[in-house]
């Protein structure tokens, strides 16, 4: 296993881990948070500020997880119309350059939204919490795209080119 595959599966045990625990802290923070309201007639003030900020980081994290297994959405419509195999690899080359040109504009803006929200200091209502660090799971988040991106684009190059040359 080379180097950079196992600081990919470092990274990819961390995301998945904080994934866990993010899914865990939102759900029973929203069913505290109703057992409070409902049952006991309580307001715990804060609590959404904190859920809001869990999702915008578990959300992220989750988005790059599917980057990195190469799961998230995506229209491979030219595999219904053909079986050329060559066609289908040009295809998803062009797929793959699209997403790293769109991930280099995703961490341009997810950095001036960052800078700006660390320039503005803005913080929570109740806790005082920065918002740059719930816009930070953006920069991050953009930031691992434009990686798996990379790492994508050099696989289909690779690809694309063992077919070219005959072995």
């Amino acid at each position: 296993m080379d180097y950079f595959a196992r600081i990919d599966n470092v990274v990819a045990s961390i995301l998945k881990a904080a994934v866990t625990v993010l899914g865990l802290f939102i759900s029973f923070a929203m069913v505290g948070g109703i057992i409070f309201r409902a049952l006991l007639g309580v307001q715990v003030f804060g609590l959404e500020e904190l859920v809001l900020m869990a999702a915008m980081w578990l959300y992220m994290l989750g988005a790059a997880l599917a980057s990195r297994e190469r799961s998230h959405l995506s229209a491979d419509f030219f595999q219904a119309f053909t079986d050329n195999e060559v066609l289908h690899d040009v295809m998803r080359l062009i797929a793959t350059t699209l997403s790293v040109v769109m991930a280099v504009f995703f961490v341009t803006w997810s950095y001036s939204l960052f800078s700006w929200g660390v320039e503005k200091g803005q913080v929570t209502p109740v806790f005082s919490i920065p918002q740059y660090i719930s816009q930070g799971s953006l920069l991050v988040a953009s930031i691992l795209l434009l990686l798996y991106a990379l790492r994508d684009l050099i696989h289909d190059v690779r690809k694309l080119s063992r077919k070219a040359v005959p072995q």
